[in-house]
């Protein structure tokens, strides 16, 4: 009787654990298939929250707050404001080292939002910050792709940066036009571990590369 009892115990945390991991994963997806409107909708505070908000729930999950930076991160970037650019780039530090303690191992989707958190503080005063930032950008991007060489993020915010950068200090479009295009080729073969694993950048590279037309 006892045997029993316990195995329907063990059989009730099971499920309770399944459904657990799917209300997560649900969670997760619809916040992600929000994250390519997010510069137009500027919804920045609201998708990252939701992120945390995740990530503070579950605990033991790294991707929430890999999500949470990303997204803060990016609106360092996007910030016109540069008194408040700093800030916003420390903040997505801070919620990535959450990421970083949670995995506890090097990897190449952390090393391409710490080479956006150093952008947004460049960004700030480019001329000026350049030696410092501008060598973490690269060390990070070089670092990313060493630890996943199909990941086609690393070689999308390369192109970005070389984008963006003047003619005269070695970027421009024409320099960076062939990074979108091997982007864009590894978008093709990448494949993400799981369904909530980061897969975001295709429609930015679409993107870019139409700017050639």
């Amino acid at each position: 009787m006892k045997q029993i009892f316990l195995a329907c115990v063990a059989l009730v945390c099971v499920q309770a654990a399944f459904a657990q991991s799917d209300r997560y994963v649900n969670a997760m997806k619809k916040n992600i298939a929000m994250l390519d409107s997010v510069p137009v909708k500027s919804n920045f505070d609201e998708l990252s929250n939701n992120f945390l908000r995740i990530g503070d729930a579950e605990k033991s999950q790294w991707l929430p707050y890999y999500y949470a930076a990303y997204v803060t991160a990016l609106q360092g970037v996007m910030e016109r404001d540069l008194n408040k650019k700093d800030q916003i780039a420390d903040y997505a530090s801070e919620i990535l080292k959450k990421a970083e303690n949670i995995l506890n191992k090097e990897n190449s989707e952390i090393e391409v939002i710490k080479s956006m958190i150093a952008t947004a503080h460049m960004t700030v005063d480019p001329q000026s910050r350049y030696m410092t930032y501008g060598q973490e950008i690269s060390e990070a991007i070089a670092k990313s792709k060493q630890l996943d060489s199909t990941n086609p993020r690393p070689v999308l915010i390369q192109a970005q940066n070389l984008y963006y950068t003047p003619e005269f200090a070695g970027g421009g479009k024409d320099v960076a036009r062939p990074l979108f295009e091997k982007a864009q080729q590894l978008f093709a073969f990448f494949k993400p571990e799981t369904e909530i694993s980061p897969n975001w950048g295709k429609s930015t590279v679409e993107f870019y590369l139409k700017s050639y037309k």
